[in-house]
């Protein structure tokens, strides 16, 4: 029987690894050395879930760039089949989004090499085909953040493009984000190390922090 290999979990290395790609090769995840990087797999390419997702993927590249964001996309089909179904992409019209050119990679897994490295093959769900994963990874290489979805389920864009934004806040300004937290919002300072220093923040003068109890601060975001 073969040997999965183990799936990477947040705060691991990004698995290295060499792909052929519709953009040319690369070497994953050094070419993206400074930049934040979603890899992500969907099951297979002429699929009504999969063309969905790429279309809206498509449609958020400016958004995604524009927050020093690289979408990498998988799935164990040929490359000759990538450029075929993402010229068909160009053609379809849905949800208002219409002439989308995929301009950013699409990895050839043909022998799942990189899908099992990820843990993008789950038997359970099936043996052929990799499954909705998300890996956020960072721009030292980093995993930061993991989302599975089954096969039958699109993802939710705008969640992860506000997962990169929240991550990216938390590591600017070293605060933790709240429930349902979107730019503009207060902030949550971290927690303090000491009964002392919970004293203190609880009677700060900080204008911009208010503390609901010694638990659980808050910073107003400048409007």
């Amino acid at each position: 029987m073969e040997e999965l290999a183990r799936m990477p979990l947040i705060g691991d290395k990004a698995p290295a690894f060499e792909a052929v790609t519709t953009q040319g090769n690369i070497s994953f995840p050094a070419d993206y050395e400074g930049k934040w990087v979603i890899l992500f797999s969907h099951p297979a390419d002429f699929t009504p879930v999969c063309t969905t997702e790429f279309m809206t993927f498509g449609s958020m590249l400016g958004e995604f760039e524009a927050l020093n964001v690289q979408l990498v996309g998988l799935s164990v089909d040929s490359l000759y089949a990538h450029i075929a179904w993402l010229r068909k992409i160009q053609e379809l019209e849905w949800n208002g989004k219409k002439n989308i050119e995929v301009t950013f990679p699409l990895i050839e897994d043909i022998r799942m090499e990189v899908a099992k490295k990820y843990g993008m093959i789950q038997p359970a769900a099936s043996n052929t085909q990799a499954v909705r994963a998300v890996f956020v990874i960072d721009p030292k290489g980093i995993i930061r953040a993991i989302l599975y979805y089954p096969l039958s389920t699109g993802r939710n864009f705008d969640e992860i493009k506000r997962l990169v934004i929240a991550l990216q806040k938390a590591d600017s300004d070293n605060v933790a984000t709240p429930a349902d937290w979107r730019p503009g919002d207060d902030v949550i300072v971290p927690t303090a190390g000491s009964c002392g220093t919970a004293k203190e923040r609880m009677e700060s003068k900080d204008e911009d922090m208010y503390c609901l109890d010694w638990f659980l601060c808050f910073k107003k975001e400048k409007k």
